[in-house]
This record gives structure tokens, C-alpha cells and sequence, in this order.
């Protein structure tokens, strides 16, 4: 027997995870040989079909109405003639109204063009046949919706059965439970990039705001109310982990069917049954939200999404998406690409890719009695993915990916941590986003300060003229804690730095430059202009103590251009070069096409008696290396690990596997260092 899965696996480069093992096997049962060909008897029409990719999805289609939906198989057509004047068009599958089954209920388009072509095309139909719902689907995944108006589809998390309203679907009762079954990232291996893409093209671009800002309010209410939720996570992950050992056949969807829904928390960030009463709900959810967290958005702030459709389309497309412990990469990616739009790029500010932030954690092998800042932290990737690195260390866990500690409490090690990492940007948009990914991480205290590292001097007058500060206090002491003289904020005593400082634009402030030795030559005379990246260099030397190391990206230029030359004399005056890490030309674009490496040095310790000591010598090795694929290819898209096939390859939290060649880089530098028997990989 003709099996049909890696027919299509083979064919399309698609699997049928969207499908259950039933529906499957059914639709596989009427295949049958004829003349050398195969041919399957068409569960509607009753004659036999000629197999093919886009046919087999179709009965699948079917199976599951007849099945999943309880639709009678009258309510159903195939190939339903759709008439555009003198033309005449063919939906795929049609259902037909149960009260008159001459008008049409919902159609069911299945494409293997891609979706924006494919929902064009879907939503062309359901206008002419004004149908009040669509599905679609490429067979990865299946989109539902609403048809509000011609100009708007409203996302549902699915359709209603025959014996349901619309209604009923959108006000059901739904768990986080419900959610890990249901992630729209996972099922339909999406990017939450994506979904935002997909929301710009169909509602914001119409609504008149600012899309980083009312993308992310939603984001974060989102997030809030999946935290709520946190109990339940824990109490599922470890239930379902503890099923997986028992029965490591199942598939995790099989494993979560087996877990009772009844006393879980239902969650709150969904479409109800109209757009007014969406509005109402999620306000008060934002309002609970900011309540909970206000160091992220003040509490005057409103959701200017004020157009109930538009709000009540964002929420269901968003409704789906599983964002708390999810791979930061996932969140990274839509929050770079919403912060771009905002003209980020102008201060040549770049969020640095996961894997080269992970690259970078494993080298400098952060401990849990350190203490770790980035003074350029961005979206605050290397804080926490140092979280991460020593959380590992502290349950004795190795994980090639540090990605998610889900499945488990936090020990009280773990969460004394939190307090040892720290973050500095003078964005506060960044600081923002940096605040929400540590949310996900766990990082519930987020020491992210909204300051500007290099103009340390006039931290003071900040103070005063920010009425924001309030929210500040308890971070910024905690910070002034490694000050060596909290009058005069310039050095501290941290044992680790990891930072991407921007890098392009010369700092021209007399006063400032007045501040730093690099701004001056050998005659002592002080440069008109000095590169950001320059200052940073020094300034994250004073926040290290003795023996202290630093991980920091760079133009390449630094590292080779004869007028630099003096750099790297600081440099070497005052630290150990440890190791230099060319990075692929693909690394940061298409940001910038300037060429960068990462820059690993230790700090000066002369006292021998130190643990970090690290004296002055005159011949040492140096550990190269060039990354040959960061991870994107030459169209600056992002490069998956693959199956023989051409599927794409999930980790073990459902996400997908970015193909690069850092782990192999960090794993040599390991190696060597422990033969050169640097302190910190003793």
C-alpha cells in the first residue's frame, strides 16, 4: 500500500503533523493500484481519484469535517462553482449552510502556493460566495477565520463544530493546557515575525499607529496573562515530561491529550464573541498588566489600537502564539524587526544574533558567584542567556541550547543569580524590550537600567530631570553596589562583561571626550572625534575588576586598520588578549555590511595571590577563529537545519534549529584554554 505520507514528504517537502493518525489512516485505506497508477475513492464524490499531493489533503480535509466536526457529508461539496460575472472559479471544499444547504457557510481553499497568494485567493471566494468563514491551508498548517467585512478576516483559533456557533468558539473556554496544544509557532512552524507581517499587511497598516509600540503593548499583555498562568505551565511540563519517559513512543501532542483541562486557570488574551467586548477585556488586562509591571509601560498609557475590529483581529491573530519560555531567538526576531521600523538602525544598533550571544556565554564560562553586565544591552540577549549558562551549571544539566527552563521551578541558587546580571542602554525602546524577554526568562527583578554608560558624569542631573526614575531606585542602588566610588560612577567591579556597543558615528562632545584616555595621542593632545566602540572599550575596562574578562563585538577594522593601532596598544597595556572570532560577512545583515569579530581579553590582576591572576606577559598564544556560517545565507535569510527530505528540524521544545558553525568554535576554545589553563576554565 501506497504509503502517503512520505509521498508527500518527498513530493512538496511537507509532512501532515496537522492531521491526526486516524484521519490518516482512513484516507490511507482507500488507496488502491490500477494500471500501474494509484488511485483513492473520493470520500464525497464516490469515484475514483488519481493520487496527488494536493488530492490527498483534500480527503483529509474531509475525514477531519466529517470526524473532528461531526458534518454530515451532504453539508459538504468539492470543486463549488464560484462565479465572478462571466467567469467561473472552484473552491476546493465548500460547507453548506445546515439550514437551507444552498448558500454557503464556509470555504476551504488548500494550496501549496504561498500563503499570501494562497489567502488572496481564499478570501476572494468567501467574498463572492459571503460565506461568514475560511479556512486555509498549505499543509503545514491551517488558518481559520471570520469574515467581518470584505476588507477584514478575522483570525479564529478554530471553526465550530455542527453542532456550534461562531460565538461558541470564540467564548470557549481556553487553558494554557489548550495553548502548548495549539501554538501557532510550533504547529504551523511560523516566526512570530510572521504573524506580525501578516497583521501589518491586513489591519495596521490601516489603523494609524505606531507598530512598535501598540504590537508590543500586546505582546506584553499577552505575556502577562501567560504568567498568570505559570502554575499551570509548571504543573503540565512536569507531568507531560514525567508521561515521555513513560511512554517515549508518543508524540507530544499524544502526551498533552492525556493530561486533564478541568481545573486550569482559562486564559484571558483572547477574541471574544464581539469586538466590543474584546476591547473591554483586554483594557483591563493591560491595566492589570502595567499594574503588575510598571517599569515597562507607564500607567497612563492606552492602547491606541481604537478601532474595535483592528483590536480584535490583533488579538486573534496573537490569541495562538505561545510566548512565555519560548525561544528567545523567536521573540528577538519579531522585536528587531519591529524596532527597525522605528528607525533603530540610526544609532547603528543591532540586536546580536542568539547564537553568537551563545557562542560568547560558553567561552567567557560565567560562575555563579560572578557578577555579569552588558553597558550596550540592547534587547539584553547576553544577560540572559548568562542566566541561562549558570542556571545549567547550577541544576548540573548540559544542554546544547540554552533555551528553556520551563519544565521546572526555579531553584533558590538559581534565582539568587538573578540578582548578578545587569544591563545598560541608552534606548528606551531597547530597555523595554530587554525588560520583556527577561520576563520570559524568568529574570522577574530585570536589572535594566535607561542609562547612557559613556556619560557617566551627568548620571545626576538624569536623576533629577526624570520623573521616571522613580521606578528605578531599587536597580540603579543595586547597581552602585560594585561602584568603587559612587560619587564619581567610573569604575566598578564586575568579573564579567558581554557587550555589542554601537559602532558607528563619532562621539564629538569635548566634554565628554575630555572624560577618556583614548581620546587622547601620545603628545597628550585630545582628538576632536573619537568612534563610539572606541570609548566602550575603555569604559568596559573600568567596569571590570581584576581579572576580569570582557567579550566584545567590533568592526573588524579595529582589529587590523594601522590607524588603530594605538587601541590596540590600550588594549594590550591593561588586559590579556585572549581569543579573536572572525564572524561571517552574513552575521549582521542586512543592518550593516561593516565586517565584525568578537573580542575576548582578561583583565590586568598583578596580585599573585588572586584567584584571576593574570600578570603581564611578553609572548603568549592567542586563540583565533573564523566562523564560516553565523547562520544566514547571502540573501541575509536565516539558514534551518534540515532532514534528508528538506523538513526542517525542530529542538526539543518544538522550535526550529538555526544551522551554524559557533557551538564547534566555542567547544576548541574549551580545549584550548583549559591547556593553556586560563583562571577562569581551570
Amino acid at each position: 500500500m501506497l504509503n502517503f505520507s512520505e509521498l508527500v514528504k518527498s513530493t512538496w517537502k511537507y509532512d501532515l503533523s496537522v492531521f491526526s493518525k486516524d484521519s490518516i489512516e482512513r484516507v490511507e485505506n482507500s488507496i488502491f493500484e490500477k494500471n500501474w497508477k494509484y488511485f483513492l475513492t473520493c470520500i464525497k464524490r464516490q469515484k475514483d481519484i488519481q493520487v496527488k499531493p494536493e488530492e490527498i489533503i483534500r480527503q483529509l480535509m474531509l475525514d477531519k469535517l466529517i470526524h473532528d466536526y461531526q458534518y454530515p457529508i451532504e453539508l459538504l461539496d468539492v470543486e463549488y462553482t464560484v462565479s465572478f460575472g462571466r467567469e467561473k472559479k472552484f473552491a476546493d471544499i465548500v460547507i453548506l449552510n445546515k439550514q437551507d444547504k444552498t448558500t454557503v457557510y464556509c470555504v476551504l481553499e488548500i494550496k501549496k502556493a504561498n500563503a499570501k497568494d494562497g489567502k488572496d485567493q481564499l478570501k476572494s471566494y468567501t467574498n463572492a460566495t459571503w460565506a461568514p468563514l475560511a479556512v486555509w491551508t498549505n499543509w503545514m498548517e491551517i488558518n481559520y477565520y471570520e469574515r467581518l467585512n470584505p476588507n477584514y478576516f478575522e483570525p479564529l483559533s478554530d471553526i465550530p463544530s455542527f453542532n456550534e456557533t461562531i460565538d461558541d468558539v470564540k467564548d470557549e473556554r481556553f487553558t494554557y493546557l489548550e495553548l502548548m496544544q495549539k501554538d501557532k509557532l510550533q504547529e504551523e512552524r511560523k516566526s512570530l515575525k510572521s504573524v506580525i507581517q501578516d497583521l501589518e499587511d491586513e489591519v495596521l497598516a490601516n489603523a494609524w499607529v505606531d507598530v512598535f509600540e501598540e504590537v508590543f503593548k500586546l505582546i506584553f499583555i499577552k505575556l502577562y496573562d501567560e504568567m498568570e498562568s505559570a502554575d499551570d505551565r509548571i504543573f503540565i511540563e512536569k507531568t507531560a515530561n514525567i508521561q515521555k519517559k513513560q511512554h517515549p513512543e508518543f508524540t507530544d501532542r499524544e502526551i498533552l491529550s492525556t493530561i486533564s483541562n478541568d481545573d486550569f486557570r482559562a486564559l484571558e488574551f483572547r477574541s471574544r464573541g464581539d469586538a466590543f467586548h474584546t476591547k473591554q477585556v483586554i483594557n483591563e488586562l493591560y491595566k492589570k498588566a502595567k499594574k503588575k509591571r510598571p517599569w515597562i509601560f507607564e500607567d497612563w498609557e492606552p492602547l491606541r489600537i481604537t478601532d474595535e475590529n483592528h483590536l480584535q483581529i490583533c488579538v486573534a491573530s496573537l490569541q495562538n502564539v505561545k510566548l512565555f519560555n519560548s525561544n528567545l531567538q523567536v521573540i528577538d526576531e519579531a522585536f528587531e524587526y519591529l524596532v527597525n521600523k522605528s528607525a533603530k538602525w540610526e544609532k547603528w544598533q543591532f540586536f546580536t544574533p542568539r547564537n553568537v550571544i551563545d557562542m560568547c556565554a560558553y567561552m567567557i564560562n560565567p560562575q555563579p558567584h560572578e557578577y555579569m553586565i552588558d553597558t550596550a544591552c540592547g534587547s539584553c540577549g547576553f544577560t540572559v542567556h548568562t542566566l541561562f549558562n549558570v542556571w545549567n551549571k547550577l541544576v548540573n544539566q548540559w544542554k546544547a541550547n540554552f533555551h528553556n527552563f520551563s519544565n521546572q521551578a526555579l531553584t533558590s541558587e538559581q534565582k539568587e543569580f538573578v540578582d548578578h546580571v545587569f544591563g545598560i542602554d541608552f534606548d528606551e525602546k531597547s530597555v523595554r524590550v530587554a525588560r520583556t524577554l527577561n520576563m520570559i526568562a524568568w529574570d522577574w527583578k530585570t536589572n535594566v537600567l535607561h542609562l547612557n554608560t559613556l556619560d557617566y558624569t551627568r548620571r545626576d542631573e538624569k536623576k533629577k530631570d526624570d520623573a521616571r526614575w522613580a521606578n528605578y531606585w531599587e536597580w540603579y542602588n543595586r547597581l552602585m553596589k560594585h561602584c568603587k566610588n559612587p560619587k564619581e560612577p567610573k569604575e566598578f567591579d564586575f568579573d564579567i562583561i558581554m557587550a555589542n556597543p554601537p559602532f558607528a558615528w563619532d562621539i564629538k562632545d569635548s566634554r565628554l571626550l575630555a572624560e577618556y584616555a583614548v581620546s587622547f595621542d601620545d603628545k597628550g593632545k585630545k582628538s576632536n572625534a573619537v568612534s563610539r566602540d572606541v570609548l566602550f572599550i575603555e569604559r568596559n575596562l573600568d567596569f571590570l575588576k581584576p581579572g576580569g574578562r570582557m567579550a566584545i563585538v567590533l568592526p573588524q577594522g579595529r582589529f587590523n586598520n594601522s590607524s588603530d593601532e594605538r587601541i590596540r596598544k590600550y588594549i594590550m597595556e591593561r588586559a590579556r588578549l585572549i581569543a579573536v572570532v572572525g564572524l561571517d560577512n552574513n552575521t549582521f545583515k542586512p543592518h550593516t555590511w561593516t565586517k565584525t569579530s568578537v573580542l575576548f581579553v582578561q583583565k590586568r590582576d598583578e596580585n599573585p595571590d588572586s584567584p584571576t591572576y593574570n600578570p603581564k606577559l611578553d609572548d603568549y598564544e592567542i586563540f583565533m577563529a573564523v566562523s564560516e556560517c553565523t547562520g544566514k545565507d547571502n540573501s541575509w535569510e536565516e539558514i534551518y537545519e534540515k532532514y534528508d527530505n528538506g523538513e526542517r528540524k525542530l529542538d526539543e521544545h518544538g522550535h526550529l534549529i538555526q544551522h551554524h558553525d559557533l557551538e564547534e568554535i566555542a567547544k576548541a576554545f574549551e580545549i584550548w584554554a583549559k591547556e593553556q589553563k586560563l583562571s577562569f576554565w581551570k
